[in-house]
C-alpha cells in the first residue's frame, strides 16, 4: 500500500515511516509538514491513503482535506492526531474523511490504513460512542421532499446506529444485495458519499 504522510513533527513522521515500512505492507512515498504540502504531495503521488495530522502551521489538516476532497471526492485522508476534539472530529467527518484515530491507539494504525485503503471508514470507539452528543441536533429534516420512503428512513436509522447491511438485511427480512441498492439511492437522493456521510446527516437532522 502506498501512503503519503503530513505531521508537522518531523520526528513523529519519520518514525510513523519505519515503523509502517517494517510491517513490508506500507510504502511510505513522501513525508510533509503542513496542508499546503498535503494538497501538493496529494496531487503528485494520488497516494492509497494519505495520513495527516490536524493541528498544522501554514494550513491546517481539514483545511488540506477540504480543497483536497473537492478536487477528488474519492481521496482516502485518515487523521491521525492527539486531539479528542469535538469540532474537529465533526468538520473531519462532514469533509468526507475515510478516518480519525488518535495517536494514542498506534496499535489500530495499520488496520486502520487497510480498512480506509479498502474504502471503509474508520473512527476510533473514543468517537463513534460520543457521536449522537457532539453533533448538532438543531434542524429537523423532512425526508420526504427528497422522496425518501418509510423502509429508507428505517435503513438509514439502523446505519445510524452502526449496524452492517447483513445486520440490516436481517433486521428487516431483506437480502443484503436488497438493503445495499437501498443505500444506493437512499445516497443518490440525499447526495451523500457513503454511509459515514449519511450517519452524520441522520445526527445532523434527526
Amino acid at each position: 500500500m502506498k501512503i503519503v504522510i503530513i505531521d508537522d513533527d518531523k520526528l513523529v513522521s519519520l518514525s510513523l515511516k519505519t515503523i509502517l515500512e517494517a510491517t513490508g505492507e506500507i510504502e511510505v512515498l513522501e513525508l510533509g509538514q503542513n496542508g499546503q504540502e498535503a494538497i501538493a504531495l496529494y496531487q503528485k503521488h494520488k497516494p492509497e491513503v494519505l495520513l495527516m495530522d490536524i493541528r498544522m502551521e501554514v494550513m491546517s489538516g481539514l483545511e488540506a482535506a477540504e480543497q483536497i476532497l473537492r478536487q477528488d471526492p474519492s481521496a482516502n485522508i485518515l487523521f491521525l492526531t492527539t486531539f479528542l476534539d469535538d469540532e474537529y472530529i465533526v468538520r473531519a467527518l462532514r469533509l468526507g474523511a475515510k478516518g480519525y484515530i488518535l495517536k494514542q491507539n498506534f496499535e489500530s494504525l495499520l488496520p486502520a490504513l487497510k480498512a480506509v485503503a479498502n474504502g471503509q471508514s474508520v473512527f476510533g470507539n473514543e468517537i463513534v460512542t460520543r457521536l449522537p452528543d457532539f453533533l448538532s441536533q438543531t434542524r429537523v429534516f423532512d425526508y420526504s421532499t427528497q422522496g425518501i420512503t418509510e423502509k429508507e428512513l428505517r435503513i438509514i436509522e439502523l446505519v445510524a446506529e452502526g449496524l452492517s447491511n447483513r445486520e440490516i438485511a436481517s433486521q428487516l427480512f431483506l437480502s443484503e444485495g436488497t438493503v445495499r441498492n437501498y443505500l444506493s439511492s437512499i445516497l443518490e437522493k440525499l447526495d451523500l458519499r457513503d454511509r459515514t456521510q449519511l450517519a452524520v446527516f441522520y445526527y445532523q437532522n434527526r
